[in-house]
């Protein structure tokens, strides 16, 4: 999907607060984002937003390690969704609606939009999804689905914008000038470089087999997130060592220097370049 073309929005914070609710609205799009905090539900469920067909991501802590987790659902109206989530699941504390004006969306549209955010989540495997199954996707016609793909690809484009970055996949090498740097340890090479999500370890790459004892005690959120891209399949079993199935974006080349040599790791120092040039010095160099 291309979201590279300019755009501009207009964040409307309702009741004063930064943290309460905010509208959200993008250039030369009919959708709106409404976003609050679990506790205002009760409040905000009697705006004229809720009443609107729609679809919603739900996020909070995960019950167990660092991090959020995330539960994406659709509603028509979005209302009595939300107020039933609202009593029954507690790892939620915001929520970020999707609507439209009235007669924009219908119910066929937000089950696609709801079907394609979950394949796109589970794919990019960002963060932990609380939903316990992928509906089927329904089906539209070509214009209806023309239409929704480019509603997608807004929804996509302010979500990062707004923070949150569940859906995105590692973007791909930009051009042969930017410099590609290599971590190795031993028997284990990984080869990752810098995009503006973060840093990317490429697919193929490779990590250790067994992470330190002081890894889980002193840097506990990368091991963490280590053991969970065993689990979910980013990193699979390549004999004595693991290898990237997939390409990856981490936050910062040092959490991948962790995750790549399983102990703590200074990713300016470790990642390299073909010269050998640490990440550090060459940064040193451009400013």
């Amino acid at each position: 999907m291309n979201m590279m073309k300019p755009f501009s929005l207009r964040i409307f914070v309702a009741d004063g607060d930064p943290d309460g609710l905010r509208l959200v609205e993008r250039s030369n799009w009919v959708g709106k984002a409404v976003m609050f905090p679990r506790a205002l539900l009760p409040k905000v469920k009697l705006r004229d937003e809720l009443s609107q067909t729609g679809v919603y991501l739900l996020l909070g802590p995960r019950e167990s390690g660092e991090g959020e987790a995330l539960y994406i659902g659709e509603g028509d109206p979005v209302r009595p969704r939300l107020e039933s989530h609202y009593a029954q699941k507690d790892f939620w504390n915001r929520a970020v609606c999707f609507v439209a004006a009235p007669g924009q969306l219908n119910k066929a549209h937000v089950q696609f939009l709801e079907s394609q955010l979950i394949q796109l989540a589970k794919a990019a495997k960002r963060l932990p999804l609380d939903n316990a199954n992928h509906p089927a996707e329904p089906s539209l016609s070509e214009a209806d689905r023309a239409d929704m793909q480019v509603f997608l690809e807004n929804m996509l484009g302010m979500l990062t914008v707004l923070g949150i970055h569940a859906f995105e996949q590692a973007a791909a090498l930009p051009s042969a000038a930017v410099n590609v740097f290599t971590c190795k340890w031993k028997v284990v090479v990984a080869t990752g470089f810098e995009a503006t999500q973060g840093f990317v370890v490429k697919a193929g790459s490779q990590a250790v087999g067994t992470s330190v004892p002081s890894m889980q005690q002193h840097v506990r959120s990368m091991f963490d997130l280590r053991q969970e891209l065993i689990q979910n399949g980013v990193l699979q079993t390549d004999g004595e060592r693991y290898r990237f199935a997939q390409d990856y974006v981490f936050s910062s080349p040092s959490t991948a220097a962790a995750v790549v040599l399983g102990r703590s790791a200074n990713g300016r120092i470790e990642w390299k370049d073909t010269t050998g040039r640490a990440l550090k010095e060459i940064q040193a160099a451009g400013l």
